[in-house]
């Protein structure tokens, strides 16, 4: 018979003091359909602080949850030595203050958990208590009188999972009150020995039965730590615990450990406690947070089928590898290579919101020539899995918004940077083709160039500058930290060609924008600003609006990267300055005003100070690469704009079934 699916829910502790972060995650957590938490009440703080805390807090949480209140940590003064993991004197104590607890706030819960972890050295300092006397008194008495006061009893959950201690625990009749048997374990992280839920399952149960027990078994508390970027393999180990053969699971954790905290082994020792959230202490969702607020966990199971193993070569050819193959530039491509018959490995971590969408389309449209790797950029051992039987690598993936690497220097460098130099020398090992996707930001916010404003556009004053762009003999000026990052990695991909002898290309692009684009603010502007005014919101331009771009579609981009490809031999060891060039820039002001001839309308605008490195004027001059290719843009901007709008706008309608 199939076990049904358990109810999982959150848990997540709360110290004295932390209103505002309670009040920041209790919506998040209802958005996405929380309906269950297991939060702490600290015997020692009610003891020592008072009770003016919970008053405030199990009240608020109860009106949106049904929580599962676990009550441990010993106040030191009643302890047999002074510290909060000793056992306690009188083992008595500990049910009295239970008494208090379900007289004062009763009403708020049907469940209590009776200590967390009591076979974990954190929790219960059982050298103290090495025959687990003590243990067996206080969860008697506790048990037995939460019984008579209405409450069903979860015994706090074990970590590790250890049926022996389990066992002991009932041949001393300990069990006899208890109605839920807790198990804690993190498969991929503290729970190095792992055979599967069932088989943890099956552990407990066992014992329960030679016992002759009717005791039900929750998960009380799993999790996967992202401390090494991993947000899919977090994303997979919340999908494995939804087929455990239980009833219920609480997930470990709503948000990240702020950094400045100490855990419960210490401050950073264990550098894994920092990273269980479903959220980053910035507030942005993690891989499994998006799943969840897109589509549930219907949704979240249909992501976790997506990663694949590495495709079987068939033939002489390998297969194309695409970093950031997600991504609308990546999509394109791959859509574009999986047409002409070529497999292609899409190596993604899916960390840019809606890209997740463009994987399940290339999926259904291309089925066994695309496959998914879903790793972050800066998991070495991944990549190398992915470059195995590689005859050719786009290099897209990438940190692509100022204003992220502003906020985040540290993550811009590692993923921009290091990462790429991480690649280039897996390269070394196994030479392979490469284009790497860098940015007209190498150039700096172009303050030497003089301009003018003409017809609503800032223009060179320098007629032959403004008549054909900015070439690649423009000096290299980096600014703000994903300048510098992109800049970085663009000097290593090409300096690998010139002393390693590795064949890399490098493309500086301007402004690209097509089908499959989630624009927003930060990054894809020509995308943003049409989903804005499709969606009827107001449009923010940061400066006059006069700034000037080149901008190419997505279709011209895919093509010059064939180009490229197909003539690396010649041209390794170059950079080249990609976009729609002079016949294809407009301003902001421009593209509003196609919007409302688009549309009817012109969107509301708001208006707001101009961005630092933001430069007012960049085209770019594609005459270096149209000489050694041939290549040049095939869709005017016109054109462009209007195919991303009929796009952007039959998704609406259909979004899951948009070509």
């Amino acid at each position: 018979m199939t076990t049904p699916e358990p109810l999982v829910g959150v848990l997540e502790w709360f110290e004295p003091g932390e209103h505002e972060r309670v009040e920041r995650l209790v919506p998040r957590l209802r958005a996405l359909g929380v309906r269950h938490l297991r939060t702490n009440i600290s015997w020692h703080r009610c003891h020592d602080d008072g009770f003016d805390w919970y008053d405030w807090l199990l009240p608020l949480l109860a009106r949106d949850f049904e929580l599962l209140p676990c009550v441990s940590y010993t106040p030191p003064a009643l302890g047999v030595e002074y510290r909060a993991v000793s056992p306690p004197r009188r083992t008595r104590d500990y049910a009295d203050f239970l008494d208090v607890l379900v007289t004062r706030y009763g009403r708020h819960f049907d469940h209590v958990e009776l200590w967390n972890e009591p076979n974990n050295l954190n929790d219960w300092d059982w050298r103290i208590d090495p025959s687990w006397v003590r243990f067996c008194e206080l969860l008697i008495d506790a048990a037995h009188w939460m019984h008579r006061r209405g409450k069903k009893v979860v015994l706090g959950g074990m970590c590790p999972t250890d049926p022996n201690w389990l066992r002991l625990i009932g041949e001393r009749n300990a069990l006899a009150d208890v109605d839920v048997v807790g198990v804690h374990a993190f498969p991929g992280g503290w729970t190095t020995l792992w055979n599967g839920w069932d088989a943890e399952i099956a552990s407990v149960r066992n014992v329960l039965d030679e016992l002759g027990l009717d005791i039900d078994v929750w998960v009380t508390e799993c999790g996967h730590s992202t401390w090494r970027n991993d947000e899919f393999a977090q994303l997979r180990a919340f999908v494995d615990v939804l087929d455990a053969p239980v009833e219920r699971a609480y997930w470990y954790s709503a948000e990240d450990l702020d950094p400045g905290r100490d855990a419960c082994d210490g401050f950073h020792v264990d550098p894994r406690h920092y990273h269980f959230g479903l959220w980053h202490t910035d507030g942005e969702p993690k891989l499994l947070a998006r799943g969840l607020a897109d589509g549930g966990v219907g949704f979240v199971r249909m992501l976790a089928d997506l990663d694949e193993a590495k495709p079987v070569r068939r033939g002489r050819r390998g297969h194309v590898l695409i970093t950031g193959g997600a991504g609308f530039i990546g999509t394109n491509l791959a859509d574009r290579l999986a047409s002409e018959g070529r497999r292609v490995v899409l190596y993604d971590s899916l960390s840019r919101a809606g890209v997740e969408q463009n994987l399940l389309w290339l999926k259904a449209k291309h089925c066994n020539s695309v496959h998914a790797h879903i790793a972050d950029l800066r998991d070495v051992v991944a990549l190398r899995e992915s470059l195995e039987d590689a005859d050719a690598v786009f290099h897209l993936g990438a940190q692509v918004a100022v204003t992220t690497s502003l906020e985040r220097p540290l993550h811009d460098f590692a993923v921009n940077l290091q990462s790429t130099a991480v690649l280039l020398e897996e390269l070394r090992r196994r030479p392979v083709p490469l284009l790497f996707t860098s940015t007209n930001k190498v150039y700096g916010a172009l303050p030497q160039i003089e301009l003018v404003q003409s017809d609503d556009r800032w223009l060179p004053a320098d007629a032959e500058l403004r008549d054909h762009g900015v070439s690649e003999s423009q000096p290299l000026d980096f600014c703000t930290p994903y300048g510098s990052s992109k800049g970085g990695a663009d000097q290593y991909v090409l300096d690998y060609a010139h002393t390693f002898g590795l064949e890399t290309v490098v493309f500086r692009m301007s402004c690209i924008y097509g089908r499959h684009q989630h624009g927003n603010e930060d990054q894809g502007w020509v995308a943003h600003f049409l989903i804005r005014a499709l969606e009827g919101d107001p449009i923010t331009i940061y400066g006059d609006g006069s700034q000037v771009r080149d901008i190419l579609f997505a279709t011209d981009l895919v093509e010059a990267m064939l180009l490229a490809h197909e003539s690396i031999d010649r041209i390794a060891g170059t950079a080249f300055n990609i976009g729609g060039g002079a016949e294809n820039a407009i301003s902001l002001l421009d593209l509003l005003a196609q919007i409302e001839e688009l549309q009817g309308e012109r969107p509301d605008l708001d208006w707001a100070d101009e961005r630092p490195g933001d430069q007012r004027w960049y085209v770019s001059d594609t005459s270096r690469f149209r000489t050694a290719t041939g290549w040049r843009p095939e869709v005017s901007a016109q054109e462009g704009i209007e195919r991303l709008h009929a796009w952007l706008a039959a998704r609406r309608m259909t979004p899951t079934a948009v070509a």
